[in-house]
């Protein structure tokens, strides 16, 4: 600390005095204490606190004295939670005015922040260097490219971020519902092509198929998709984080299968490759069925289910574990009972281990399709054991899973309710 006198200082927050040495300033936990370590003029000292006594070198906050005495307790023991009785929000101000975070509060708070969040719509901003009023005047060069890009990026990213990416969003439903219409009803038997045509008339057919209705359809409806996804690349402030994410490797996935059955088309030519590329094209253009998953983009449940699965993803695998470990037994077991012991008529669905798998599954989901049951007093009992323990099993899991889908929803809601603001100012202006 360059400026004030003594081996130690003094913190009074409303009334309240916490006395430190200089050398725990240097790394506080709290961002604005460990400022007042790098402060060297007065005028320095009284833009991080509120006033100050050179003579006792004490700095004064006119916080709240509580809500600082928990944010210590987090200081000292690593633990942050919200003070009785006072508001989520206001304690959630503090936090920031300290330079802390919602990610430091314990789980259960960060739980009701985000509930009272979602119900008040209430956005707190971080302070940032143009965070204040201050920085509203000042635009660096080049900062209307930048707000002209980034209102592109918002308008084919969020599609309640303004009335044109409302637009956008309904025109790319529009879209999808058409493809999916069309998707299904090619498969219709009045639409397909019959199965004993030569391999003259198929080919013959596949060339033509691009000129019917449901092709031109298809062909638009794809048109639309590439257009999408070039222009959502172009304006993408990180184009290898724009690679990588889900949503956008599903759009390619729906969209290549087309470009591939059309150029598969095109240089199958011959009669010995038509065959073979038959089947391949059937499974390219079933591929289309991805486009249902495009919808993420413009509905929050389906966009809380995949960011519950990529956050529950050991919660997933721990599920999985149990659901192996307990078919590996039961299926071994209820082989050996009906089918590797004298105890009467053999049963030949459980002729083998992997065969009694499929049974344990289907007992352990309580499907039960009946299509194999055991008949043996040993392997009924066992049946029924089987099918409690996975109700056990499968209940295990899904409290955390639960809470972390909860969560999830939650925060894609309170960041909907926020772009629903900005959409609210642009109806109004």
């Amino acid at each position: 600390m360059n400026f004030g006198r003594g081996p130690s200082v003094v913190l009074n927050v409303g009334g309240t005095r916490y006395s430190f040495s200089r050398e725990v300033l240097k790394d506080f936990p709290l961002r604005r204490v460990s400022r007042l370590h790098g402060c060297l003029s007065e005028q320095d000292v009284l833009e991080v606190c509120d006033d100050y006594d050179r003579e006792r070198n004490e700095y004064f906050f006119d916080r709240h004295s509580e809500a600082f005495g928990f944010i210590m307790l987090y200081v000292r023991h690593g633990h942050l939670r919200f003070v009785p009785h006072m508001c989520e929000l206001s304690f959630y101000n503090e936090m920031i005015y300290w330079g802390l975070e919602g990610s430091h509060l314990d789980y259960c708070c960060q739980r009701r922040l985000d509930d009272r969040m979602s119900e008040t719509c209430t956005y707190y901003a971080a302070e940032g260097p143009n965070g204040g009023p201050e920085g509203k005047g000042r635009r660096p060069p080049g900062a209307e490219g930048r707000k002209w890009l980034e209102r592109m990026r918002r308008t084919f990213e969020e599609p309640t971020s303004s009335v044109a990416a409302q637009v956008l969003a309904t025109v790319s439903i529009l879209f999808v519902i058409v493809s999916m219409v069309v998707l299904c009803a090619s498969t219709l038997p009045e639409w397909r092509a019959p199965e004993n045509r030569s391999v003259e008339e198929q080919s013959r057919y596949t060339a033509e198929s691009v000129r019917e209705p449901s092709g031109i359809i298809e062909a638009i409806c794809i048109g639309w998709f590439t257009a999408e996804c070039i222009v959502r690349f172009i304006v993408s402030k990180n184009k290898c984080e724009f690679v990588r994410r889900p949503l956008n490797i599903i759009d390619l996935l729906a969209i290549t299968p087309y470009y591939i059955s059309v150029l598969m088309t095109v240089f199958t030519g011959e009669n010995s490759q038509l065959q073979r590329a038959g089947v391949t094209l059937r499974v390219l253009r079933m591929m289309r069925i991805f486009w249902v998953i495009k919808l993420a983009r413009h509905f929050i449940g389906l966009q809380t289910l995949g960011l519950t699965l990529k956050r529950c993803y050991r919660e997933m695998v721990m599920l999985l574990v149990f659901i192996c470990v307990a078919m590996a037994i039961f299926s071994a077991l209820s082989q050996l009972l009906e089918n590797g012991l004298d105890l009467g008529a053999k049963n030949k669905d459980y002729a083998s281990i992997p065969a009694a798998c499929w049974w344990v599954i289907i007992s352990m989901t309580t499907v039960g399709y009946g299509d194999m049951c055991p008949i043996t007093v040993p392997g009924r009992i066992l049946g029924g054991i089987c099918v409690v323990s996975g109700i056990v099993l499968l209940a295990l899991p899904i409290t955390f899973i639960y809470h972390s889908f909860v969560q999830c929803y939650h925060e894609l809601k309170f960041r909907s309710a926020r772009y629903s603001r900005s959409l609210s100012a642009e109806f109004l202006n």
